[in-house]
């Protein structure tokens, strides 16, 4: 084939990947007056949609790290635990790290061996599920005692809270009850 021949040949592959790369669903490639999937769709053949097109649809957005299921763990943690008796008395502060269930030296902690214990036999301990709006609970008073839970176990990150002030939460403050140590009279 002559070189004469080539060039405008080239140039008009060129302009037409161009155009094909640039359109989008809402912004098709402009006709070039040759037959397209369209225009053949219109002859009675089949129409199919360009591979490579844009979609409009987000990518998913990365999900955060899954809360441990309840049962066993590795049992390591690193926790500053902090108990509250009342509104008018000083907080009571612990420090619990624990390796493979067993407290270690830097653990400051009255119960430490429970407290690895539990969070061993249970690593979802501190990570409770959401409380549904539609649960009821008791409305019954276990006492003014607070507490603050903050560390993280088994790699999961934790940030809790704990009170006496109905049913659902004397019960969750009972189940994690050897981790926060003294309780400060009502329980």
């Amino acid at each position: 084939m002559p070189l004469r021949t080539v060039r405008p040949f080239l140039a008009i592959l060129a302009v037409a990947g161009l155009a094909a790369c640039t359109a989008t669903p809402n912004n098709p490639a402009p006709s070039s007056g040759g037959p397209t999937a369209s225009s053949s769709a219109s002859q009675g053949g089949s129409s199919t949609p360009a591979p490579d097109t844009e979609t409009t649809v987000p990518a998913p957005s990365p999900s955060a790290p899954l809360a441990p299921t309840a049962g066993p763990g590795a049992g390591n943690a690193e926790l500053a635990i902090m108990v509250k008796p009342s509104a008018t008395e000083p907080a009571v502060n612990y420090t619990l790290v624990c390796r493979d269930g067993v407290p270690t030296a830097e653990s400051k902690h009255p119960k430490a061996d429970a407290a690895c214990a539990a969070l061993k036999n249970n690593a979802a301990l501190l990570t409770p599920a959401p409380k549904p709006k539609d649960r009821a609970c008791t409305e019954q008073y276990g006492g003014p005692q607070t507490a603050t839970v903050t560390g993280i176990v088994d790699d999961t990150p934790v940030d809790t809270s704990f009170a006496l002030t109905n049913g659902c939460e004397i019960s969750a403050w009972k189940a994690a009850e050897d981790v926060l140590g003294a309780t400060g009279g009502a329980l």
